[in-house]
């Protein structure tokens, strides 16, 4: 049991990047503001992106090298557009769940501090879990946060249902209007995440197989599939919550980020009673900082390696200067847009959704191409789920152009 407990990781660290803005933000609002009408939107996009999300583990546990390497087999132009696409989107992204996270902490241990000034602790922490720690520590730490994530939320589903009265509507609705197809855009952009955590994960995997010489590609898929399950079960369950709690209750959400957090909290807590307080405030903030702490860690560490392959060089300080990169770009994007946390968050789900079909593609022709050992290219049905994948994708993202 221990054994197969450490061989658990890199899909756990999937998870914790997932379970963020999607979930306490994106699923709550959608809760909040369509009952569960958007659920179909929230299994299809889950079902589609599995694949893409998939071949991350897969091509390194069978190679024994990231995805960055395996774009650069397919040719230098397709690792160079990731490189652009990453440091367009990174900032954004980091500054997002950063912002979110700040306020909550601003919102459960005090405002004594400032938003602004929890975002600088919060970003320093992470830093030095990740300096001191490195990989190691953050696959133990990952492991108790969504321990803890998974119990709170699931009682605080269970509460929620205990209080309800009314009776509960599956009636699903598809958006027709520009400002809600946009929200329903930004809902499935990081539903469960940005394709481009694929890359992050092949990474994480190769860390793994450092520690972990027994890990198998078998052992990997599984620990993927633990992952994956655990982000569209809490997905479903924040959405839940969303309907249980605020659904009709004439409450919009301010896009600041310390108003946000409070009426979140205040909301469930007025609702499922005052003694739910720690157990709300526990799933909420373990799902940010989780986001915050893998996210902090895995773009710096993408940006470092697809860096030395472009240039055939060795960067002995390279995974340094991205992360304090990202932390200090991440703090002046904070400190600019403090207030406009909605617009962010718009942003950098839109980019990801839009930029989907990218990750989409060359991971596909990379895992069923000559690159990926035979034996562990894609089924039959994992081929055809794939191409409907990369059509649903494309067709959406040209639909939502359409509309503006």
């Amino acid at each position: 049991m221990l054994t197969s407990i450490k061989k658990l990781g890199p899909g756990l660290l999937f998870a914790g990047a997932a379970i963020g803005v999607s979930h306490l933000v994106q699923s709550t609002r959608a809760g909040a503001d369509f009952g569960l009408g958007l659920l179909w939107a929230l299994l299809l996009v889950n079902c589609f992106k599995f694949p893409f999300f998939q071949f991350g583990p897969r091509y390194a546990s069978a190679t024994g090298e990231s995805l960055l390497e395996g774009y650069k087999k397919l040719g230098k132009p397709v690792l160079f557009a990731y490189f652009i696409l990453t440091f367009a989107t990174m900032f954004t992204i980091q500054t997002a769940v950063t912002i979110v996270t700040a306020g909550l902490a601003s919102t459960l241990f005090g405002d004594f501090i400032t938003v602004k000034g929890w975002t600088i602790i919060i970003l320093v922490i992470c830093l030095v879990i990740l300096f001191f720690g490195r990989y190691k520590l953050l696959d133990r730490l990952i492991k108790i946060i969504i321990v803890t994530l998974s119990i709170s939320t699931i009682l605080a589903v269970i509460f929620a249902f205990t209080n309800n009265k009314t009776e509960i509507s599956f009636l699903q609705i598809l958006p027709k209007n520009t400002l809600e197809l946009t929200f329903l855009i930004t809902f499935m952009g990081w539903m469960p995440a940005p394709l481009d955590i694929s890359v992050w994960h092949s990474l994480w995997t190769i860390e793994k197989q450092k520690d972990n010489t027994n890990l198998t590609p078998q052992s990997a898929l599984l620990d993927f599939n633990i992952g994956y399950i655990t982000t569209i079960i809490l997905g479903i369950g924040f959405v839940l919550l969303g309907y249980l709690v605020m659904f009709n209750s004439g409450e919009t959400f301010s896009d600041s980020a310390g108003q946000f957090s409070n009426q979140l909290i205040t909301m469930y807590t007025n609702n499922l009673g005052e003694w739910t307080y720690i157990i709300i405030g526990i799933a909420a903030f373990t799902t940010m900082f989780s986001t915050t702490l893998t996210t902090l860690d895995a773009s710096p560490r993408a940006m470092h390696k697809s860096l030395e392959l472009i240039t055939n060089k060795t960067f002995s300080k390279g995974y340094l200067f991205w992360i304090l990169l990202l932390t200090f770009g991440t703090i002046f994007i904070f400190f600019v847009l403090a207030s406009e946390m909605g617009l962010l968050i718009k942003i950098a789900t839109i980019l990801s959704f839009l930029t989907a079909p990218f990750y989409a593609i060359v991971n596909y022709i990379l895992i069923s191409g000559k690159h990926t050992p035979k034996d562990w290219r894609p089924s039959k049905g994992l081929h055809i789920l794939s191409i409907s994948g990369i059509i649903f994708l494309i067709g959406f993202s040209i639909w939502f152009l359409k509309t503006l």
